[in-house]
């Protein structure tokens, strides 16, 4: 694409770990012509994610809860937002989400179906039906957006896609590790026990704490990740945690604002997440993962990093998308053993030193 850039609405995703993937759909526009400006509308809590996307020209927050008709307040945003951008591009499915963009009369609206909102005051304009088959992914069906409807990708485009990469802020980072009071004087192993979906996807307390104290023998240190919402499955790991080893684990759940979360994952010799935000978050830091997945699967929400493990159960009834376990027994998660994950950190940090030497 030649000539000058498209100023470019993208109406973002609320999960973090989406917000994420979508990032891909920026590196692409940005690809297709770099004087595209693009402005993200999303969640106040997904905007420390924006702030380290070099693609992102502006972030706004969207100043209503998620899940939150709020009709009054779309409309006058909209209108605020009149004459300001060529086109814009919604993520998320809902006809909601589409209302700024057709309050503002932004002349190109782009999405996928969903809601009627094709039909519904014409609320997008350029309203795709998604093939599923031909886009298995969700990245996939995010950086499909960045083409025009009539053309057709280039197949090598989905085999290859341009991975989401978060920038560091060094200083920040230093600050936080003073902060802490933590250090880098032993290898760090990142926990991420927390999952915001449900418990259906949370690997039990008790194999993160096995885990833990594998590697604490091993001479390492264990940083917690997580939100506010994290810090009881924290505390249960630390329940379990050798009494003689605790002095090498700090519990940062709840203690880390998301910009924070972001620079001391860097440090991390590697991770091992449930499928959640921060998973997406270190993929993007391109730290070794191990990816534990319950009633989710990794054929739709892979990490999409070069050292990683993706670790699941083979029971009968996964992936079943559940929030909570429909039959109480969790045993996607609870048959996932500690040991599996021990060898795959240890093959992957072997791979990871083997890269840099």
């Amino acid at each position: 694409m030649t000539g000058a850039g498209e100023k470019i609405l993208i109406v973002g995703p609320s999960w973090v770990g989406d917000m994420m993937m979508a990032q891909t759909l920026f590196i692409l526009l940005k690809q297709q012509n770099p004087d595209h400006e693009l402005t993200v509308l999303a969640p106040a809590w997904t905007l420390p994610l924006l702030a380290r996307m070099p693609e992102v020209s502006n972030s706004m927050e969207l100043e209503f809860g998620h899940g939150q008709l709020a009709l009054g307040k779309r409309k006058a945003v909209g209108r605020s937002l009149r004459g300001q951008f060529d086109r814009a591009i919604v993520l998320p499915n809902s006809a909601k989400s589409a209302l700024i963009p057709w309050h503002a009369n932004i002349p190109l609206r782009t999405g996928w179906r969903g809601e009627l909102r094709d039909w519904l005051f014409g609320l997008l304009n350029d309203c795709r039906r998604l093939d599923k088959q031909q886009y298995p992914l969700m990245v996939q069906r995010f950086a499909a957006l960045a083409f025009p409807a009539d053309s057709q990708p280039p197949t090598e485009l989905f085999t290859k896609l341009p991975k989401p990469m978060l920038s560091v802020d060094r200083e920040h980072r230093d600050a936080a590790i003073l902060e802490l009071q933590l250090n880098l004087e032993k290898p760090v192993l990142a926990l991420c026990p927390g999952a915001e979906f449900g418990d259906a996807k949370q690997w039990p307390a008790e194999h993160y704490a096995a885990l833990a104290n594998s590697f604490l023998e091993k001479g390492w240190q264990v940083w917690l990740f997580g939100s506010g919402n994290d810090r009881l499955v924290a505390e249960a790991i630390l329940a379990d945690i050798n009494t003689d080893r605790l002095k090498d684990v700090f519990n940062l759940a709840g203690a880390t604002n998301l910009g924070q979360a972001i620079d001391l994952l860097s440090c991390a010799t590697a991770v091992v997440s449930n499928d959640s935000g921060l998973m997406h978050i270190a993929a993007a830091l391109q730290k070794p993962i191990v990816a534990l997945y319950g009633s989710t699967s990794p054929d739709f929400t892979p990490p999409l990093a070069e050292h990683t493990e993706l670790l699941t159960s083979d029971i009968e009834c996964r992936p079943c998308f559940k929030r909570v376990c429909p039959y109480g027994h969790r045993r996607c998660l609870t048959e996932l053993g500690p040991e599996r994950a021990v060898n795959a950190v240890e093959i992957l940090s072997e791979e990871a030193n083997q890269g840099h030497q």
